[in-house]
């Protein structure tokens, strides 16, 4: 069949994606862009917050016209969306053949099968273990790049967040299987990889019984053809000493962390549900940009939680201009059912939550600039991510830029570069959130 997939949410959903890909791929399915073409539409989705529901029920419902059409013969909704409201999407889409929740992926071929024999499909297994992982996953990222889940689910309880009820306590996956994908990743022309979880500084505390990124870090660097690892989600209160301090002597691993902490005053963290406190977050900054000095530091914070006052709110624009982080994302706060802070008094109103959260981009914006205008006259290592139309240059990323959300560089040259090719760039100049350079002969 001609398969149209259509991957909603974050990095780790994409994994589950690529995964499906590589399973009916293997089976001889062949894939579309065009919906007029499908034969049928899978949709991995995102229900993490409001903006990611909505735009998840209103992607159903645009590819359920192309089932009434006549043009697809199968829609197939998957992930988180579908774990959470597995009982409403089939009730209010009855368009949707088939329904898997988030553990439940790996019966893709299974679903497709049985709504073409014309059977209606669902699967919802526990949340865990993990899925059977056999398929070679199919990467849409281009080929140079390339995330690797290390684990799956999350024990912590952020009054917040939703992740524990669709994806399950914390389950890391064993190291073996891990390095098995990496090193299947690195023989198709992966050079760099991207760790993620829901929390990746956690790994292996449920397998080995202690906590394991540094190990696992250790193996993946053995990889011929890696040439950049770099680390995402890792919660403030379990970066360990070990880690550190082989992120220190590493020649692979990219000096970039993110490092998530929501805010910073005190009472809005222990409403939250967070485990640290603003003197401990500071305490931890100081030491990591101690130890690694040419460390890039990205965070996310959420603007507009229940109870946040404007002293707050200032409390932590004051915070953000002394610690200067390098990279920054802010979300306004989304109510979400089923979540403790969902009751919580005090609950802010959208615009309100708006302006601090353009207050707080406009601020780092600045930062980043003066960042940026520092980097003046720097070397770095940039991977190159494609060229710029009708222009001598390329845009690439450095080690301090993870893809898709942080910023590139610029680079002038009249070298003929490929996609993937690492070139050593001396930086001329900047942008708001972006570099320009020259490569260096």
């Amino acid at each position: 069949m001609k398969i149209l997939f259509v991957s909603l949410g974050c990095d780790k959903n994409l994994v589950d994606t690529e995964f499906m890909i590589g399973t009916l791929q293997e089976l001889g399915h062949t894939f579309t862009n065009e919906e007029q073409e499908a034969e049928a539409i899978i949709i991995n989705s995102c229900c993490f917050i409001n903006d990611a529901k909505e735009e998840s029920v209103n992607t159903i419902l645009e590819m359920a016209d192309y089932k009434d059409a006549g043009s697809c013969k199968a829609l197939i909704v998957t992930g988180c969306l579908a774990e959470r409201y597995r009982r409403e999407i089939r009730k209010e889409i009855p368009q949707v053949d088939a329904v898997l929740g988030t553990n439940s992926y790996e019966e893709i071929a299974t679903a497709l099968e049985e709504v073409m024999a014309g059977k209606v499909y669902e699967q919802y297994k526990p949340l865990e273990g993990l899925p059977n992982l056999k398929a070679k996953r199919s990467l849409t990222t281009g080929g140079h790049y390339a995330h690797l889940k290390i684990a799956e689910g999350c024990n912590k309880s952020c009054t917040y967040c939703i992740i524990p009820h669709i994806r399950g306590r914390y389950r890391s996956v064993p190291m073996e299987e891990l390095l098995a994908q990496a090193g299947a990743l690195a023989a198709q022309g992966v050079k760099e990889l991207i760790l993620v979880a829901q929390e990746t500084t956690l790994y292996g505390v449920d397998l080995y019984g202690e906590k394991s990124l540094h190990k696992l870090l250790y193996e993946l660097e053995k990889i011929p053809g890696i040439q950049w690892i770099r680390i995402m989600y890792c919660y403030p209160e379990e970066i360990y000493d070990e880690l550190i301090q082989f992120m220190k002597k590493s020649k692979k691993i990219c000096q970039y962390l993110d490092v998530p902490i929501q805010h910073i005053n005190n009472e809005i963290l222990k409403r939250m549900g967070r485990r640290t406190t603003k003197e401990e977050l500071m305490e931890r900054f100081t030491y990591l940009k101690k130890e690694l000095p040419d460390l890039a530091l990205r965070t996310t914070l959420i603007s507009g939680f229940p109870g946040e006052t404007e002293e707050m709110h200032e409390e932590l624009m004051y915070f953000l201009n002394e610690m200067e982080f390098d990279r920054l994302g802010v979300f306004p706060y989304s109510k979400e059912e089923g979540t403790a802070a969902a009751e919580f008094e005090g609950q802010i109103g959208e615009y309100q939550k708006s302006v601090w959260q353009e207050e707080i981009m406009e601020l780092q914006e600045e930062i980043i600039f003066d960042k940026n205008e520092q980097m003046k006259g720097r070397e770095l290592w940039v991977m190159i991510e494609g060229k710029v139309a009708d222009d001598n240059a390329y845009v690439g990323r450095t080690y301090r830029d993870a893809p898709e959300i942080d910023g590139y560089i610029f680079v002038n040259t009249d070298e003929t570069l490929m996609t993937g090719d690492f070139v050593k760039v001396k930086v001329t100049g900047a942008h708001e959130y972006d570099l320009i350079g020259e490569v260096i002969v």
